[in-house]
């Protein structure tokens, strides 16, 4: 990695126009390109075009209008007749718009030229009635159902009306030879005998069976191998529980031992690397499969939480974040439509029916699906459609008919099919597959399926389901129906059948008998990972953070850096030049020159930095502008990335949308994938962290804990008061530091989940950033972000403050008293921008030499060492301090209460009497008043508390 303090940057001159126009007959014609277009990351969807019809296909339609009116109907409406339900429990009523009569159409001998109506391939164009009535029956109105008529592209509902027409009933789309019709059976006869044996070993288990959905195995290796045979390298796929053990031992080949271990009580990883593990349905596997002579796949099932669908934008941010370096494969002198995201890399999405109709994050994941800074190449969704929701039936669990009629939001085509016929399935799957990867857009399975139990094994179903469980209890399996089909075929013998279940059985009593002698393997890192360490460890270390002046110069100056021809706003010329004019002298740097500075240095380095939110290229407050639109022409640059010519980093700025929960997730997802990236989420308010509140629990502040996966995910919350009101005030610093495992006592070393700080000037800013990739470590830092400090004089940095040899300093000393301790007698702690307020009052009073105002900067992990060395000097003077905590949050939120017996434990080591007293608001339901005059009063009480008696 190179050393960014080796040398100056570059600033480039040349024109960025160039790149948005075109010359033609001597002329230059400028090129009006949609907003964003130029900035590094933005990926569109390809376009697509199939050849239009022919002006006799054309002619022929309009002759023959009555079968067009027919066929289209057969296509739009087939999947209301089709055969999709095991257990036939879909309402459905006689579908009249799928009689050839309701179109004139009554003669079955008549015969029609077919040409541009339905896509016969190269085969006979003249059909008569009845075989074009069969023939339309047979593709539109069976085991498959297809909706696809509704997408606005026509060149969609043209690909799917080829490959059907053309394969489906003439030549099938997947032939499915005996090779693959015992590969099919193997996986649902050993999905049945692993449930049976578990529920014989252990008859108490919670194991959440695939009994009645085993298709889901074979759809998933069918999947699998169409991935592999196309060239991806790469599958990451996001799960529920139900079915999980199934797919680990049955394709994933996780150790039936390790589950034995687990279910018996076991840690699924070695418990000296003090984690607490997780439940039996949240294990993962991330094995390298291989089919026949195509290069091995690696099928990462990422580990997931409860909440359902909370891990589907984890595992697309983690898709997409595997793909970024074809975000960086710009050919000269092409379009950057070459680099195709999805080429290698595949998101695969497992859903339950009521899930993915009921959660709100499964809307929000699919609006990124196709966004230009969110897109992975598409999804193959699979919905395990039960139509049952734990009691709930689905007539009460949506409003819709079908589960997955939410990804009709994002037009985006689904196949239902029966979970009875396991070919069927694998078929449907081929299809999405091919979608998926010619359009590069998310498809979805509805894989209609049957719960054999209730929501778990102990359960029992009937008490809320009578009728429902009283068919499925009286039908067969789903692997034994199969299988008997097959003996019928004469593909497998009774023996041959036996057999795979008998030997099956056998590995698993061997596997089970194993458990004794079982010892968890290794855990080491990895691939992008090599080179990190656990916090914990002794090889943990923290680097200095700070950088030559030379290099922030020029980084600072990148950042605002316009090229020639390029028109920005005229209000910005004022925001450049002040941002030079303190670069320049070293003086008064602000946030926004701080936090560029962070980014271009990181980049220098090499590390890629991505900031995702819902206005982070010009930032909530209109602080940031690391992006510029040129007024002319709204072609867009990012000053870091057109002007550092050197850095092998990039800035990729996500403007969102408006979204909290899939976003987050998202960049989590991300930062699993690369320790290289600084991957950053802002809220546009701190109040709205709690959209995402499931996603900090659940991975942000357990991740590492549950599953030892590290992250270096940034959350950027603004808080602060000001009179904006109770939704723009706070970004609960309390529950954050609620989900901290901070220690109550100093410790040597130190292992918090995760950091929790409130900075106040622009350099500690600088060195958190910096801290995040320098460490060899990664974890999540929380951010108490700034609003009103972002252009406050008084909180600026000068540029030696992020020198050589600088670095974090989790408190600041107050150097206005530390010259003659003997005079303070009162000391305030306090953490944040009421700093500002109360120095000011400070000297109103003139009360500078005898109150001290310390700064805790960081409250998780609490700096138990920094304060004991701030507070020295005026203990070893003073042993009957008065020590106060002051904030301006009420007194039931805030840091008050994290910090309080942290204090105490400080001034006890320095042998202080008396503790910390707290001085704020008092007790309130809201996080600040929506009354301007209120909050002013409140305001002014709490300064007057701080210095109340001097």
């Amino acid at each position: 990695m190179k050393s960014i303090s080796a040398g100056r940057v570059h600033l480039p001159t040349r024109n960025v126009l160039a790149c948005l126009t075109q010359r033609s007959s001597g002329r230059v014609l400028v090129v009006r390109r949609k907003y964003h277009d130029e900035s590094f990351g933005f990926r569109k969807a390809r376009d697509f075009t199939i050849p239009d019809y022919t002006s006799d296909q054309l002619t022929n339609r309009a002759v023959n209008a009555p079968l067009l009116r027919y066929a289209d109907s057969l296509r739009t409406h087939g999947h209301r007749a089709a055969s999709i339900d095991p257990l036939d429990l879909l309402r459905r009523e006689r579908v009249a718009a799928l009689d050839p009569i309701r179109y004139g159409l009554d003669d079955p001998a008549r015969t029609f030229d077919v040409d541009g109506i339905i896509w016969t391939g190269e085969g006979q164009q003249e059909w008569n009635l009845e075989n074009i009535t069969s023939f339309l029956n047979a593709v539109y109105v069976g085991r498959i159902a297809y909706e696809y008529m509704d997408l606005p592209s026509k060149t969609e509902r043209l690909w799917f009306a080829k490959l059907l027409e053309s394969q489906s009933a003439l030549e099938p789309i997947t032939v499915i030879n005996a090779d693959r019709q015992k590969n099919i059976h193997a996986l649902l006869a050993k999905s049945e005998v692993l449930d049976n044996f578990l529920q014989v070993k252990f008859p108490n288990l919670k194991r959440y069976g695939l009994e009645g959905g085993e298709s889901m195995l074979p759809a998933l290796d069918a999947l699998f191998e169409a991935a592999s045979k196309a060239g991806m390298t790469q599958l990451i796929v996001a799960m529920p529980h139900r079915g999980r053990l199934n797919l680990l031992t049955g394709l994933l080949e996780y150790n039936p031992t390790s589950l034995f271990h687990k279910i018996k009580g076991g840690c699924e990883v070695d418990e000296s690397l003090g984690v607490s593990g997780d439940v039996l349905s949240h294990l993962v596997a991330s094995p390298t499969l291989q089919y026949g002579e195509a290069d091995g796949i690696k099928v990462s099932l990422l580990p997931n939480p409860s909440h359902l669908e909370a891990v589907s934008p984890v595992a697309l941010g983690k898709a997409r974040a595997k793909q970024y370096g074809l975000l960086k494969t710009l050919s000269s002198g092409k379009d950057n439509q070459d680099c195709m995201l999805g080429d290698k890399v595949m998101c695969v999405q497992l859903h339950g029916d009521a899930s993915f109709t009921g959660q709100g994050v499964v809307m929000e994941t699919l609006g990124l699906s196709g966004l230009p800074h969110f897109t992975s190449g598409g999804s193959v969704h699979i919905v395990v459609n039960n139509n049952i929701g734990y009691t709930t039936p689905a007539s009460s669990a949506r409003s819709s008919f079908y589960c997955s009629d939410i990804a009709k939001m994002i037009n985006c085509p689904v196949l239902h099919v029966n979970g009875d016929s396991p070919e069927d399935v694998v078929r449907a799957v081929d299809i999405a597959f091919k979608y998926r990867n010619h359009f590069r857009k998310d498809i979805v399975i509805d894989l209609i399926v049957y719960r054999r139990w209730g929501h778990n094994e102990l359960d029992e179903p009937a008490f809320t389901q009578p009728l429902m469980y009283e068919k499925i209890r009286s039908r067969s399996s789903v692997p034994k129906l199969y299988e008997d089909k097959l003996i019928s075929d004469g593909v497998i013998s009774v023996e041959a059948a036996q057999a795979v279940r008998d030997s099956y059985k056998a590995a698993l009593n061997t596997a089970l008998t194993d458990v004794t002698s079982y010892v968890p393997p290794p855990v080491s890192f990895e691939g992008a990972w090599k080179g990190m360490v656990w916090p914990a460890s002794p090889a943990a270390r923290e680097e200095k953070t700070g950088v030559s002046s030379a290099v922030l110069r020029d980084v600072g100056k990148a950042s605002v850096h316009v090229p020639e021809e390029f028109e920005i706003h005229s209000r910005l010329n004022r925001h450049v030049k002040s941002r030079l004019r303190s670069i320049e002298s070293g003086e008064g740097v602000d946030w926004a020159s701080a936090e560029a500075m962070a980014f271009g240095s990181l980049m220098l380095e090499g590390c890629d930095v991505r900031i995702a939110g819902q206005d982070v290229g010009r930032g909530t407050f209109s602080h940031r502008h690391a992006m510029l639109v040129d007024q002319k022409t709204e072609g867009v640059i990012v000053p870091l990335n057109h002007a550092l010519t050197e850095a092998k980093g990039k800035l990729e700025l996500a403007n969102s949308s408006l979204s909290e929960m899939a976003v987050l997730g998202f960049e989590y997802g991300a930062s699993w994938e690369r320790p290289d990236l600084l991957p950053i989420w802002e809220a546009q308010f701190g109040d709205f962290f709690n959209g995402a509140q499931i996603i900090i629990d659940t991975f942000i502040a357990s991740s590492e804990t549950k599953w030892l996966k590290q992250s270096g995910i940034v959350l950027l919350l603004p808080h602060g008061l000001d009179g904006a009101g109770p939704e723009h005030s706070s970004c609960r610093i309390e529950r954050m530091l609620q989900l901290t495992n901070d220690s109550y006592v100093a410790q040597e070393k130190v292992n918090v989940n995760m950091h929790v700080v409130f900075p106040t000037t622009p350099a500690q800013y600088f060195h958190l950033l910096r801290r995040q990739i320098k460490r060899n470590y990664r974890k999540p830092l929380i951010v108490a972000a700034p609003k009103g400090l972002l252009r406050l004089p008084a909180a600026s940095s000068r540029l030696t403050d992020m020198g050589p040899g600088t670095a974090f300093q989790p408190v600041l000393q107050d150097p206005l008293t530390l010259a003659n301790p003997k005079a303070v007698q009162r000391i305030v702690l306090l953490s944040g921008k009421i700093y500002y307020d109360l120095a000011k009052e400070r000297e109103t009073r003139n009360l500078e030499s005898s109150v001290a105002l310390i700064r805790v900067e960081e409250l998780a992990p609490f700096p138990f060492a920094a304060l004991s060395e701030a507070l020295a000097p005026y203990s070893d003077a003073n042993t009957q301090l008065e020590v106060l905590w002051v904030q301006e949050e009420p007194r039931n939120q805030g840091a008050w209460e994290h910090v309080q017996e942290r204090i105490e434990e400080v001034l006890k080591g320095l042998g202080v009497d008396g503790g910390v007293a707290y001085r704020g608001r008092k007790e309130d339901a809201v996080s600040a008043p929506g009354t301007g005059k209120l909050y002013k009063v409140q305001q002014l009480a709490v300064l007057e508390s701080a210095f109340q008696g001097l």
